[in-house]
């Protein structure tokens, strides 16, 4: 596997700092968390986005996704979500990263309603990612939280420069079992997103290992080059562990041969 590191887990803390610390511990690649107050946002400057680039090249890190926050489900016209989209895409080119990760953020509609939306408008922007030689990926998250779903909507774009991104805890909220949100995404998959935690009724960040998600039965089932990311959701769960502390350990237990068999009952 190789192993990437969500920014997520560590808010506000400068590019610099990072790449130290995903170096230091054993991290080859990075998701970008793309946000007012991060060290990566849309507004940098040309000049911003080549040091930061600069910087990761040194560094040998790589930039493996621009996590955007850009809903392609929600309701309301397509001009502004197309430009987001474009914003974004603009940034990860610049960056050197490989994806831009969107949200469905469809909220409580009829799905198919949604599913048109989100494909029109990735639809729009899938050419001109693929000349950028960037991918969009939509995440298994909120309104799309199954495989399924969001397989639907990809299948329906139709392009290789759009795909899926499998986050873990939310196809297993889903009631989706590891095997079965495979089956769904494998023909369009960006990277895979694990974390852990206590149970559907605590989503508090745990070290990987520590809880109940099916991350062992996950790994085994990607391909052995495949990118893996831990997003440690730290800005929501104040009281959870610093990750700083829990870097090491995190990137030994996703390379450990045993971390990719399931758990024997």
């Amino acid at each position: 596997m190789r192993l990437a590191l969500s920014t997520l887990g560590l808010p506000g803390l400068p590019l610099a700092d990072t790449v130290r610390l995903a170096t230091q511990h054993g991290w080859q690649g990075l998701e970008l968390r793309c946000a007012a107050g991060e060290s990566i946002h849309p507004e940098l400057s040309p000049d911003e986005r080549r040091a930061a680039r600069r910087l990761l090249q040194r560094s040998g890190i790589t930039p493996l996704c621009l996590a955007s926050y850009v809903g392609v489900v929600a309701p309301g016209d397509d001009a502004p979500v197309v430009a987001a989209l474009r914003a974004h895409l603009r940034l990860a080119a610049d960056l050197g990263a490989q994806s831009v990760r969107v949200f469905p953020s469809g909220g409580n509609g009829p799905l198919a309603d949604g599913d048109q939306r989100a494909a029109h408008r990735l639809t729009a922007v899938a050419d001109e990612a693929e000349r950028l030689g960037v991918r969009v990926l939509l995440e298994t998250h909120d309104s799309h939280r199954a495989a399924r779903d969001v397989a639907r909507v990809v299948s329906r774009v139709d392009h290789p420069s759009v795909g899926a991104l499998w986050d873990l805890m939310h196809t297993w909220l889903a009631g989706e079992s590891p095997s079965d949100s495979w089956a769904a995404v494998a023909p369009h998959l960006g990277h895979t997103q694990v974390k852990d935690v206590a149970g559907p009724d605590d989503l508090t960040p745990l070290a990987l290992g520590a809880g109940v998600l099916p991350i062992a039965e996950c790994l085994a089932l990607l391909p052995p080059d495949s990118w893996v990311s831990w997003e440690y959701e730290a800005p929501w769960h104040p009281a959870a562990p610093p990750l700083p502390a829990l870097l090491a350990e995190g990137a030994r237990y996703l390379s450990r041969p045993g971390a990719q068999r399931p758990r024997t009952p």
